[in-house]
């Protein structure tokens, strides 16, 4: 039977979100992956919230890191974040439920361009962010990510 490049990816991601502590303590859910591109979800919590009665931006941002994560390993080979630039446009609020896609935008070598955009159900954006990937050169589990 010949693996095609999706269920590679497929079959990538649940093997890297099997071992997530951090998404799955989130709550966050993988929706679908292929290669180069994730979708997850995670709902807003009470405890997510801020003194301001919103998402506090660092859980916003670790809901489109964790599809920035999922999209970049899709190729197969253990990758994580360089760095990336956040900006939030709008409010996430309790009980709302989050979407993050990253896609793909570029690959050379053993470094990679991606685009994340979180939204609410409702429609509205509520974060864009890009990230730059770093393909490791050797497997660890050390990494620090």
């Amino acid at each position: 039977m010949t693996v095609t490049n999706q269920q590679s990816a497929e079959r990538t991601a649940r093997a890297l979100y099997a071992t997530d502590r951090a998404s799955q303590g989130l709550g966050m859910t993988l929706v679908e992956v292929d290669v180069g591109m994730a979708r997850v979800t995670m709902t807003v919590r009470a405890d997510m919230t801020n003194g301001h009665g919103i998402c506090h931006g660092g859980f916003i941002f670790a809901l489109a890191d964790s599809a920035f994560a999922f999209a970049c390993n899709s190729h197969g080979e253990p990758t994580v974040a360089a760095g990336v630039m956040v900006d939030f446009v709008a409010p996430a609020r309790l009980n709302d439920v989050l979407t993050a896609v990253a896609l793909e935008q570029w690959l050379g070598g053993r470094t990679g361009l991606y685009d994340m955009v979180v939204t609410a159900a409702d429609g509205r954006v509520i974060a864009h962010l890009r990230g730059r990937s770093h393909r490791l050169k050797t497997p660890t589990t050390d990494s620090g990510r």
